[in-house]
């Protein structure tokens, strides 16, 4: 069978390293479908979820808050300061943190303040986005 390594490392832990047959992630200017022998590519990526297809044909799915992406013929590295297994997501906390992040958005009192609480909440929708996904798939 033709596969393809993949690595997804956060800043904290190795999240996934094996054999996949196809990944899909947020790409910087869009979704990105990556196959065994793609073409060597660097992008960045959004915050979203990496599906990962193993030979087995089940998913993982890991959701990342944006990173870098290397795609070798033969190998995918996924970086992410912060990346979450889907089954570890929680839905009540992203959307707890999303409520305070939208709060911290009508309390910004600079620019500096707006921005950062626009990241945050970019961020939390983002996941709360893929644990949707991820749970529709269980």
């Amino acid at each position: 069978m033709n596969t393809i390594h993949v690595d997804v490392v956060s800043a904290e832990e190795s999240l996934f390293s094996g054999a996949a047959r196809f990944v899909a992630l947020p790409g910087e200017a869009g979704e990105l479908g990556i196959l065994p022998k793609h073409t060597p590519l660097i992008s960045r990526i959004k915050p979203g979820s990496v599906r990962i297809e193993l030979p087995d044909g089940s998913e993982e799915f890991i959701f990342v808050a944006g990173g870098i992406l290397e795609v070798q013929p033969n190998c995918v590295t996924v970086l992410s300061d912060t990346a979450i297994r889907g089954k570890d997501l929680d839905e009540h906390k992203a959307q707890q943190a999303k409520a305070a992040a939208e709060q911290a958005l009508k309390n910004a009192s600079n620019d500096v303040d707006l921005a950062k609480a626009q990241s945050e909440l970019a961020v939390l929708a983002a996941q709360v986005a893929a644990l949707r996904k991820y749970n529709g798939k269980r």
